[in-house]
């Protein structure tokens, strides 16, 4: 309990005074050159996830990560190499540029297993540890050394079994960068839940408006009423979803809420087919038989308030990975892919411990289809909501309490952009003694734009 110290009772967001009160300005949301400046100072800097271990099970298993959100064109190999160890590269052969690993379409991601990398075009091949092995008539090259070609590497750190890359070579070590709740959370049996279910969609919003409906449930009675039967959704609009906690700790935060009993107490409270299976929107009832998973065992950054009724804590590492754990035994994780100030990438996968039985497999299937609709539910509002922004007819928007963590969104992304642009020199306009210097730095910024 000491790790995890619950704040004390009353208004969350006075726990945070840095956060202020006042509206919030959305223009991070809707303006194209601050997106261009997200790309620089959060995308190309910050420790992102690209998936789990599972998907790389022996040596030589790869899979390749479109990164648009990073650079336009930029994709990323993924590999357990010989030796066991994950590691990641830019997905380019050193030759003449050619994009070293994909399949029919080369926007498409893949996946395999492989003993090398061979370019389609001229046939270099590079080992798993990314060192050029063979040129194609080498005595054609002038003073070639196969040494000086190799794959570009990146920064590959994994945590939990959860692969991380980084773009930048300076950026501090993946642990140190996840911090407390990281910390926190390590010991939780992730990696007994490998039976997944996955989707994906293209959302035409910013991607920190998706962000910001899952890190409130104030939103909850209202949209979501069709997710509960008449009388429960009744019930939840009249008095409203509080959550249990929260908290912040450097840029990342995470929500404590309740629900997710299994079974519920009442089972008029679901739907028929919930009650057949044993599961729905908060998952299967029945826990599975694994360690750490009891209400006993669970690492201290999970269920901080220790409450009773704690159903799910969402854990949100900035800038965009969500990992959403239940009480019930599985968990997900949310993704945001940028693609332009107006639009980007969802995607959610949803991991189970695989199933002993057909009414278990149906249980988590149920599971996946109604997190999907609930999901969606949120993406067309979210749609909705951006066109409206854009218009910027209205800047600033009230938050209220239980919005705290739409707040602390919204300032990180802006401090993140803040120190860029004073690390790069971009100055305000308004101030004209120093025009000269902020045109000069925002040649710089579009420069690294392009060689993103």
């Amino acid at each position: 309990m000491a790790f995890f110290p619950k704040p004390p009772e009353g208004s969350w967001t006075e726990h945070w005074p840095e956060l202020g009160t006042a509206p919030v300005d959305y223009t991070d949301s809707i303006d194209p050159e601050q997106w261009k400046l997200e790309q620089q100072a959060i995308f190309r800097r910050c420790w992102l996830n690209v998936g789990r271990v599972e998907r790389l099970p022996k040596k030589g298993s790869y899979f390749t990560k479109e990164m648009p959100s990073v650079g336009k064109g930029t994709s990323v190999i993924i590999v357990r190499d010989t030796d066991n160890e994950i590691r990641a590269f830019y997905n380019l052969c050193r030759h003449r540029g050619n994009k070293l690993v994909w399949n029919d379409y080369p926007g498409d991601e893949v996946s395999g297993t492989c003993r090398q990398f061979t370019c389609k075009y001229h046939a270099w091949r590079y080992s798993l540890k990314g060192e050029l092995t063979f040129v194609q008539q080498e005595d054609e090259f002038f003073n070639l050394d196969k040494k000086d070609y190799g794959l570009v590497p990146i920064r590959c750190e994994v945590w939990e079994g959860f692969i991380f890359i980084n773009f930048d070579d300076n950026a501090e070590p993946l642990i140190d960068y996840l911090g407390e709740f990281a910390k926190g959370l390590e010991g939780y049996p992730f990696h007994e839940m490998t039976e997944t279910y996955s989707y994906r969609a293209e959302v035409n919003a910013n991607w920190k408006l998706f962000i910001d409906a899952f890190t409130e449930f104030y939103h909850a009675p209202v949209l979501h009423q069709k997710q509960a039967v008449k009388e429960e959704a009744e019930k939840l609009f009249k008095y409203g979803y509080e959550a249990l906690h929260y908290d912040i700790k450097g840029p990342h935060s995470m929500i404590s809420s309740w629900g997710g009993m299994s079974p519920p107490k009442d089972l008029k409270m679901v739907k028929p087919i919930e009650r057949v299976l044993r599961s729905g929107l908060f998952g299967p009832w029945d826990r599975p038989d694994i360690k750490g998973i009891a209400p006993d065992e669970l690492p201290p950054a999970i269920n901080p308030s220790r409450h009773h009724a704690w159903g799910q804590d969402s854990f949100e590492f900035f800038p965009n990975f969500t990992l959403l754990i239940w009480a019930p035994g599985w968990y997900l994780t949310y993704h945001y892919w940028p693609t332009d100030v107006d639009k980007h990438i969802f995607e959610c996968t949803l991991y189970f411990v695989p199933a002993k039985n057909t009414r278990e497999r149906l249980a988590h299937e149920l599971a996946a289809v109604t997190f999907k609709e609930y999901a969606f539910q949120d993406a067309n509002t979210l749609e909705a909501t951006h066109t409206q922004i854009a218009t910027g007819v209205v800047k600033e928007f009230p938050l209220c309490d239980q919005e705290i963590l739409l707040r602390h969104l919204h300032k990180t992304a802006w401090d993140y952009v803040n120190a860029y642009k004073k690390e790069k020199g971009l100055l305000n306009g308004s101030d004209t003694s120093e025009n000269g210097q902020a045109a000069t730095a925002k040649k710089d910024i579009e420069k690294d734009s392009v060689n993103a």
